[in-house]
């Protein structure tokens, strides 16, 4: 897959414990953004695959009663 440049602008605090970070891994800041943007994007992908399959077998699902309940009804008053 291509790679392409990002920018990202970032408080001096960040980017100077992000580089301690990255060195004690043995890996570079920019590779520390990409994995964890890399966790991110498929986090959210596995997400929306399950809300979709949630949703699917909701609509699927066969109806308990359809019974509209008021709340007089639900509550001893």
């Amino acid at each position: 897959m291509a790679k392409t440049n990002l920018t990202v602008q970032l408080d001096e605090e960040v980017i100077r414990r992000a580089r301690v970070v990255a060195a004690k891994r043995g890996t570079s800041v920019s590779a520390l953004v990409a994995r964890e943007l890399e966790t991110l994007v498929e986090q959210e992908a596995r997400y929306e695959e399950a809300r979709r399959r949630a949703e699917e077998l909701m609509a699927r699902a066969p109806s308990r009663g359809g019974r509209s309940w008021r709340r007089e009804e639900l509550h001893d008053r």
